[in-house]
């Protein structure tokens, strides 16, 4: 007897659906898995096997024979189990058949028939949704996760014999509690980080919060030890909550990855990714012999920080030039082309030479010229171009250190409503295909959106005379300046605001040597 059951498999972020046959025929007992599958997909005949017989149902002893469709694209993981018992369970008539059409099937199966948590539900729940199917049937460490859908039902399950029951007209098993349940963070709103804890640099708060207001990506440049890594740490904390949208692309990256922790539902929380400068290339952008997402579609929606930019891998730093522009990323292997979605902010801070004093107002530097230009050299001019922000941050004083937090000093959550309402000004201006956020602003939008006055053209010219800008750097400036405005409240741009958004071109300016 043949029976056909409904599952998913993932091509990047991408669902797809996969259609599992089988076949139950006479013959010499014997268990066949086809279809490209990979030696997880292989080792789960005996998973399934066992879990057949451990729950109290009959495994044929038979022919038995598994095909994996479309056969020509290769299948990962041990979330086939499930449908594949239920295949063999159906062909034998231990399981009707009348519900199979209606549902995508996925799972791994212990031995004992309980059911285990798979990444990738979420691609695979829309896949099913885009197909016209009318639900999922997942473990119960997936059901949160299948159930950010909300027009999908999701029949969760916790043994095959549950399965069984469900497909057999049953009920399902009790849905967990808290279907809105964030994933934990050690940044972001809900955690003891507060932008208010960081004494003294209100220069450097600001850069925070005109990067936060248009998307821009910002580098820190300091002594070690005067704040860099506490500033970047609390950047999270004045961002926007999430979109619907981004949370699904979110956490559609974190579940390929296999990083949503049990029972967790939809991102609640941006991301905020900080690898060691160790990482390489392909932790860093995504890779390997079966393309996976790296750190930089991990921080999709959120935020990359790199701490001590100069010490990471010179290639691992230029493979991101181009997903910065983006904002995603494409991987190309012999048998296969992915992309994942790349559209983070990236905060970055490195020290201005390698003794890490050169500039401090009181510490002598010890490095030659030619040191330092090999320091700086690390980090090439292409990657320094697309940071629309530039900084100096110099040691706070003591003053700043021993008295008690100044009154005045803003929250995260005061400066977060001031960053959500310039944010909604972008939101509002957006038509068709144009960026929600300043810094993706296309370039033919400038002149409707960042439209300069007299003087604020005479400003950004002597600018760029003098700083040899860039034609990106000078449409850069641009957007900074329209961040400044919107964070203003104000419809056209001022001189005040073109020149400080000049002003955040500090390596253009000065060089990292001096403040």
């Amino acid at each position: 007897m043949l029976a056909t059951v409904f599952s998913g498999g993932v091509s990047g972020i991408d669902g797809y659906i996969v259609r599992v046959e089988a076949d139950v025929s006479r013959g010499l007992p014997s268990f066949a898995t086809v279809g490209l599958g990979d030696s997880a997909v292989r080792e789960g005949r005996d998973r399934v096997a066992s879990a057949i017989r451990n729950s109290g149902l009959t495994f044929p002893v038979e022919r038995i024979t598994v095909n994996l469709a479309p056969a020509d694209v290769r299948k990962e993981g041990a979330g086939f189990d499930l449908p594949i018992a239920i295949g063999i369970l159906a062909a034998t008539g231990q399981v009707d058949r009348r519900l199979l059409d209606r549902y995508a099937i996925a799972g791994e199966l212990a031995l004992d028939g309980s059911t285990r948590r798979v990444n990738g539900v979420l691609p695979v729940a829309i896949a099913a949704e885009r197909e016209g199917l009318g639900g999922v049937l997942v473990p119960l460490g997936n059901a949160l996760e299948a159930a950010a859908l909300d027009s999908l039902r999701v029949l969760p399950v916790g043994s095959l014999r549950a399965a069984v029951r469900v497909l057999s007209g049953g009920p399902p098993d009790e849905m967990p509690a808290g279907t809105e349940r964030a994933i934990r963070s050690d940044h972001g709103r809900g955690t003891p980080v507060d932008l208010a804890e960081v004494r003294g640099q209100a220069t450097v708060k600001r850069a925070l919060e005109v990067a936060a207001a248009g998307g821009h990506n910002l580098l820190m440049v300091g002594p070690p030890g005067v704040g860099k890594t506490m500033l970047a740490k609390r950047l999270p904390g004045i961002l926007p909550s999430l979109t619907r949208g981004e949370a699904l692309v979110a956490t559609m990256v974190w579940s390929v990855a296999g990083l949503l922790p049990p029972g967790a539902g939809l991102l609640r929380r941006r991301p905020f990714r900080a690898p060691h400068h160790t990482a390489s290339e392909s932790a860093l952008v995504g890779g390997g012999r079966v393309p996976r997402p790296g750190e930089i579609s991990l921080a999709h929606a959120g935020v990359l920080c790199l701490d001590e930019l100069p010490e990471f891998r010179r290639n691992a730093l230029e493979a991101m030039r181009q997903p910065l522009e983006e904002g995603s990323v494409t991987i190309t292997r012999a048998m296969s082309t992915v992309s994942f979605p790349s559209d983070f902010m990236l905060v970055a801070s490195m020290n201005p030479c390698p003794c890490g004093n050169l500039g401090h107002p009181t510490k002598p530097c010890r490095c030659t010229p030619a040191t330092v230009r090999r320091y700086l050299s690390r980090v090439s001019g292409p990657l320094m171009d697309r940071i629309d922000i530039q900084v100096h941050v110099l040691p706070p004083t003591v003053g700043e250190l021993e008295g008690e937090l100044p009154a005045t000093s803003e929250t995260s959550e005061v400066v977060r409503e001031r960053v959500e309402r310039a944010r909604g000004l972008q939101a509002a201006r957006a038509t068709g295909a144009c960026a929600l956020t300043n810094a993706g602003l296309p370039v033919g939008e400038l002149p409707r959106v960042a439209a300069l006055t007299g003087e604020g053209r005479a400003i950004l010219r002597g600018a760029v005379s003098r700083l040899g800008l860039s034609a990106r750097a000078y449409h850069r400036v641009l957007r900074i300046a329209r961040t400044i405005a919107d964070l203003a409240g104000a419809e056209v741009l001022e001189p005040a605001h073109v020149a400080e958004a000049v002003q955040y071109r500090s390596l253009d300016r000065t060089g990292p040597a001096t403040r």
